[in-house]
């Protein structure tokens, strides 16, 4: 095998395979990592981007984009929304998404860190199921299900998901489920008995 005399090859690459090139990033660098803090837009809740659409319009000029943003927001002490806004660019979206989550924030009952009682919801072709679970068991769900158990609050469930993966489906249908949710004392009161 002949050995290579002389300056290294032109691009600053590295003359050793697999090595990443000089003074840039290699592979394992851009991956892992936590994620980079965005700064919430929100002055009252903090918000988390579920899913972001593009969208092109074609024309005789050629395309026309323009992005629609889905977020959710809550205090992680009972109350969660969700909203939904459309614009030419991705920051001004989310901007429109959060000033249309503030209107829907609505609160719901979280006991102990988890839901009162088991639950379904459903929403198109999404069904949802909440389940209490015990002190220390964490929020076993997907991302979407995920974003909007934070943003309320639990901090121990067990959920499972049917139907549609799609992530504004369940997200909306998680909302369903936990608008079903009653407390014990609130179940006194409609039947007018001592549980």
């Amino acid at each position: 095998m002949a050995r290579m005399n002389g300056p290294p090859p032109k691009g600053g690459k590295s003359s050793t395979p697999g090595a990443p090139p000089e003074g840039g990033r290699g592979r394992g660098d851009r991956r892992g990592g936590p994620p980079r803090e965005r700064e919430s837009r929100s002055k009252l809740y903090a918000e988390e981007v579920v899913h972001i659409n593009r969208c092109a319009k074609v024309t005789s000029g050629g395309k026309r984009f323009s992005f629609s943003a889905f977020i959710v927001l809550g205090d992680s002490k009972g109350k969660v929304g969700f909203g939904m806004g459309k614009a030419k660019e991705v920051a001004s979206s989310i901007d429109k998404a959060v000033r249309n989550g503030e209107k829907n924030v609505k609160a719901y009952p979280i006991v102990g860190g988890t839901v009162p009682h088991e639950v379904e919801g459903t929403y198109g072709a999404s069904k949802v199921r909440l389940i209490p679970a015990a002190p220390g068991t964490g929020v076993i769900a997907g991302k979407s299900m995920r974003s909007v158990l934070d943003k309320v609050g639990v901090h121990d469930i067990l959920t499972k998901s049917y139907g549609s993966r799609n992530p504004m489906n369940v997200v909306r249908a998680t909302f369903d489920a936990l608008s079903r949710l009653r407390t014990k004392e609130q179940y006194q009161i409609m039947r007018g008995v001592e549980l």
